[in-house]
């Protein structure tokens, strides 16, 4: 039975799973900044370090993380530039070894891209474009869908029912909530063709690293989830409207050299970064009991952050009654 937590996760117990595999560390492991799964580089003996990803206990079933690794799998078999898992001697991608499932991944260098450079944006929107011609031709079987329930009412009620937020602003919450999930419900609902299809689902920068000799290689599809064709390019927008408009057309004009991109999803960015700052706070929510996340998140749960983050949500309001961005 599968551990709750990762108390047991020791060096020593990181080493040993690599080995079990056939692989024979030098007893170097790096721990690398990650929140979710507990991710390490693996030093090996007279070769690369490997990447180790230990998936969090309990969050997702082996089918869901298998078919991640079918899709990225196929994406590597067209010459995209993503890292699938590597394979044993039988062809299996998920591993366990005391209690916790993992896998493990050649190591890949580089840093995140500019949003203000055009011409890496550009290139990644041509690669988003591919990914999304291979995923569009059906859903996931396992893998989540996005939606409004489980990315703002499920995470909101959350924060509700575990006495997170001060008692003050309960009441604004709930009423922000109701309002803001009904626009977003309502944007979907009339967004003309909408598609949904297979997409990484947390495209943002930090999960793309761009090499100076071989250019992008996106990163950690664990999020990868059904959902429109624009969830994957939003995420790449930084800056004032101007820039982001300027930024979007850059993506669009790369993604539509290989697949169709329907232009009445640029309805969705606003709903879909209203949906994302919810989540994220009822992920940490979630998550509090992780002895990591109130060290690494020591500002969450303070008076301040609650009277920013309803401040967040009434600003939200108002951008969801803008007109999408303009497209140069």
């Amino acid at each position: 039975m599968l551990e709750p937590d990762y108390d047991n996760l020791t060096p020593d117990i990181v080493i040993q799973a690599i080995e079990s595999l056939g692989y024979i560390s030098d007893a170097r492991v790096f721990a690398l900044n990650s929140y979710e799964n507990r991710v390490y580089s693996v030093g090996i003996d007279e070769s690369s370090p490997l990447i180790a990803k230990f998936y969090r206990p309990l969050r997702w079933s082996d089918a869901q993380i298998i078919e991640e690794h079918q899709f990225t799998q196929r994406l590597e078999d067209i010459d995209l530039p993503i890292i699938p898992p590597l394979q044993d001697q039988n062809g299996n991608t998920l591993h366990q070894f005391e209690g916790y499932r993992f896998s493990i991944f050649p190591r890949q260098g580089g840093q995140a891209p500019e949003p203000d450079d055009f011409d890496q944006i550009y290139r990644l929107g041509r690669l988003i474009g591919r990914i999304h011609k291979a995923g569009a031709d059906e859903a996931f079987l396992h893998r989540p869908t996005l939606s409004v329930e489980s990315y703002g009412t499920e995470p909101a009620l959350l924060l509700l029912e575990q006495g997170f937020m001060p008692s003050y602003l309960t009441k604004e919450f709930e009423r922000l909530i109701q309002q803001l999930c009904d626009k977003c419900a309502t944007a979907f609902a009339q967004t003309d063709q909408l598609r949904w299809i297979k997409t990484h689902g947390d495209c943002h920068v930090g999960n793309i690293l761009w090499n100076r000799d071989s250019g992008p290689w996106f990163v950690d599809f664990d999020d990868c989830r059904t959902a429109p064709a624009i969830q994957d390019l939003w995420m790449l927008l930084s800056g004032e409207r101007n820039n982001q408009s300027q930024q979007i057309s850059e993506i669009i004009e790369g993604y539509r050299e290989f697949h169709d991109f329907n232009f009445a999803e640029l309805r969705l960015i606003e709903p879909l970064r209203t949906l994302r700052i919810i989540h994220y706070a009822g992920w940490l929510a979630k998550r509090w009991s992780d002895p990591a996340f109130p060290l690494c998140f020591p500002w969450f749960n303070t008076e301040s952050y609650w009277q920013q983050f309803i401040a967040e949500l009434q600003d939200q309001l108002l951008l969801l009654d803008q007109p999408s961005l303009d497209i140069y």
